[in-house]
């Protein structure tokens, strides 16, 4: 008896489990007007942080560019905050929410690795190496940085 194939998963399943607890969250002690409003406000700002998003993959993939598209879509938001075609009330309780649950968007991936316990076994310490040494130049590269975008400046004060 064949078993029926699960549904694909889907990329924004995170971000519906994100969604169904922001609307079950909250006990609310406002009218329901004003509980609907917050909430209708709380859907367009993430519609429009996933239209970025949509916006960045479409042009990484049209212009064959060799970074993701979810980069592209975060450089494509601090731009638009940056000129200000998109003020940071339009995307800010959404952005918080989103950064408050990060957390919450790991768990399939950490879920999926669990599957890659051979590959660990094999090359776990050329892994771990890897994963030191390029903590070590981000953190040296970043320090640098910091220092040369600093220069000819007063110091930070301590």
């Amino acid at each position: 008896m064949d078993q029926l194939a699960s549904p694909p998963r889907r990329r924004l399943e995170p971000l519906t489990i994100a969604l169904t607890i922001a609307l079950y969250r909250e006990r609310v002690a406002a009218p329901p007007e004003a509980f609907v409003k917050k909430k209708l406000r709380f859907l367009g700002q993430v519609a429009l942080l996933a239209g970025i998003y949509l916006l960045g993959n479409k042009i990484a993939g049209f212009a064959h560019l060799p970074v993701p598209g979810n980069v592209v879509g975060v450089v494509l938001l601090y731009a638009l905050l940056n000129l200000g075609l998109v003020p940071l009330e339009y995307v800010q309780d959404a952005a918080d929410f989103l950064l408050r649950h990060l957390v919450f968007f790991f768990i399939p991936v950490a879920v999926d690795l669990m599957n890659w316990g051979t590959v660990f076994y094999r090359y776990g310490l050329a892994l771990a190496f890897a994963i030191v040494v390029s903590t070590i130049l981000t953190f040296l590269g970043t320090g640098y940085l910091a220092q040369w975008f600093q220069k000819g400046e007063k110091p930070c004060p301590s």
